[in-house]
């Protein structure tokens, strides 16, 4: 009973910070005349179908492109000591290395809402499958994304196919048929291995393909712009 008491107590306390640090910041934005928008609640996965998770990520690109982040007004320490013992992710994705994809930003979320693996040219190798199907079959993720993103570097290299230091050319392999379905086309080359490599994880991956046959699961593929920001869902 008394483990209760506390375990009741201090969760209180958390809401009560938590409350306190939104209406600081309201506080403070009004002072300087600015206007700002309520941050969406926190919400585990297991409250989120995964159309509802797709939409979130949707809703979150747009709030990046309007500039009306949400996710930086929580309080970080708050968020931290919610996810010390366990992670709830909502949402998976795998991205593309390249340091101008900030995945939690551009979907507008924080620490601990998505499950995010990265690899040069976003793609499903043995190892970044396994690490997605942790994260479908043990954190119960609903949404899972393959993001490319404008002036893919890998992409490009690929579809040149020179000669390189190193082990580069080993992403070669992985990125060919889309290079070879994009009729030299390097942007419509970008978009065919994002699809391409949704695509793979959908029917590569025995735990993948049963979450998205019984429902609990929606893969799909966008690419993020660079310039604009904007993620589009193909």
């Amino acid at each position: 009973m008394e483990m209760h008491e506390q375990s009741v107590n201090g969760f209180r306390r958390r809401e009560f910070l938590q409350r306190a640090f939104s209406t600081a910041v309201a506080g403070a934005a009004m002072g300087a005349g600015l206007e700002i928008t309520a941050p969406a609640p926190l919400r585990a996965q297991s409250n989120l179908s995964a159309e509802e998770s797709l939409q979130e990520l949707v809703a979150g690109n747009e709030r990046f492109l309007t500039n009306q982040l949400s996710s930086i007004q929580h309080d970080l320490d708050m968020l931290k000591s919610k996810t010390v013992a366990k992670q709830e992710p909502f949402a998976a994705v795998l991205s593309c290395a390249d340091s101008r994809v900030p995945v939690e930003l551009i979907f507008d979320q924080t620490i601990g809402h998505i499950f995010v693996t990265r690899i040069a040219g976003n793609i499903a190798t043995s190892e970044i499958i396994a690490s997605l199907e942790y994260g479908v079959a043990v954190l119960g993720v609903k949404v899972l994304i393959a993001l490319g993103h404008a002036n893919c570097g890998a992409v490009k290299a690929a579809m040149k196919a020179d000669a390189v230091p190193g082990q580069i050319s080993a992403l070669y392999q992985h990125l060919k048929p889309a290079v070879d379905q994009s009729a030299g086309n390097f942007e419509k080359a970008i978009e065919l291995n994002a699809k391409y490599q949704a695509d793979l994880l959908r029917t590569s991956s025995p735990v993948i393909k049963e979450a998205v046959k019984a429902g609990k699961l929606k893969v799909a593929a966008g690419v993020y712009d660079l310039g604009t920001g904007k993620v589009t869902f193909a």
